[in-house]
């Protein structure tokens, strides 16, 4: 009887450990040292190419990363948002979170290039994606951290999966909150990796109805973004305005204290301090910006993981344009 309670545990044990294998495999094929041995030179190469991106112009690291925060969110971190439209599938570039305003692909391109010179048929566009992004929040004065690797790229596209994932500028708090938590980020995570924002522009169609309907914004800042954004829909549309109106190409926490002076250029911004559940994590980060620099990396390593494809399923592109 003894002998048999204790097969029985011994199996039970068996089957726990696999199932917690099975669980945890999806992200335990990721590491910072995926490419050591395969492609030694890979952090330098994406390092000096976006580098050389930002110096010809400081926007395109916001850039960068929007394009890894709109990957991510859609099926996960699988490079899927660098994908072109091709006869099988519509693809996510021309969804409505992205159209006009997703930009940065041919600095994907030319890092892509540059690695395969290096490395050719190694490196996944996803991983590029997640390096540059990374390095573009460095570059910008941010704080620095272990990229996990391993990920590879996606086959196709869905532009239906990026109309309904990706967060809206004209969202409440309340859905940004079940969209971040629809991917495993929590409340404390959408706060502090809103704080991109502390970096990039936004287009006047984005926040219009912000600035000419809303009370919780600051009077003269409302004006000062009325000055370039016209209250007709349709007139000045693709006019820029700086997400962060004090250092908008200095990774910072300056987008913290804008917003706990209602100065948040968006709705979906200010939102994040309107007396909400909020509040006290932004009046943190306003007031403690080694917090936030130290909870923003650490967030971006955990978005990082939603959802790569790893091991044998997807590819490796040799044009993150095109699956192979």
């Amino acid at each position: 009887m003894a002998s048999l309670n204790f097969s029985r545990l011994t199996m039970i044990m068996s089957m726990t450990l696999f199932v917690l294998i099975i669980v945890g495999s999806a992200n335990a094929q990721l590491s910072t040292s995926f490419y050591s041995s395969s492609c030694p030179k890979l952090s330098s190469t994406v390092q000096s190419t976006m580098q050389s991106a930002i110096s010809k112009e400081a926007r395109i690291g916001a850039s960068i990363l929007r394009l890894f925060f709109h990957d991510c969110f859609v099926n996960g971190c699988d490079g899927s948002i660098l994908l072109d439209d091709t006869s099988n599938f519509t693809g996510e570039k021309n969804a409505n979170p992205n159209r006009n305003s997703a930009r940065g692909f041919e600095v994907i391109d030319n890092i892509k290039t540059a690695v395969e010179n290096v490395c050719p048929g190694v490196v996944s566009c996803a991983d590029i994606l997640a390096i540059a992004a990374a390095d573009s929040v460095a570059i910008l004065g941010g704080p620095t951290w272990n990229v996990k690797l391993g990920r590879r790229d996606a086959k196709t596209a869905s532009q239906s999966a990026a109309n309904t994932a990706i967060p809206a500028p004209t969202s409440n708090l309340n859905t940004l909150t079940s969209m971040f938590s629809a991917v495993g980020l929590s409340s404390k995570d959408l706060v502090t990796l809103s704080g991109a924002h502390t970096i990039g522009q936004a287009r006047c169609t984005t926040f219009r109805a912000r600035i000419y309907n809303e009370t919780n914004i600051d009077t003269s800042f409302a004006s000062t973004r009325q000055s370039n954004c016209p209250s007709t829909s349709g007139s000045g549309d693709n006019n820029l305005a700086p997400l962060d109106l004090q250092t908008p190409t200095s990774f910072d926490n300056n987008y913290f204290k804008n917003l706990v002076q209602n100065k948040g250029l968006l709705h979906s911004d200010q939102q994040l301090f309107n007396g909400g559940s909020t509040n006290s994590i932004v009046s943190g980060y306003s007031t403690n910006p080694s917090s936030f620099s130290s909870d923003f990396a650490a967030a971006m390593i955990k978005m990082g993981d939603i959802s790569p494809l790893t091991g044998s399923n997807g590819e490796i592109r040799k044009n993150c344009r095109k699956a192979n």
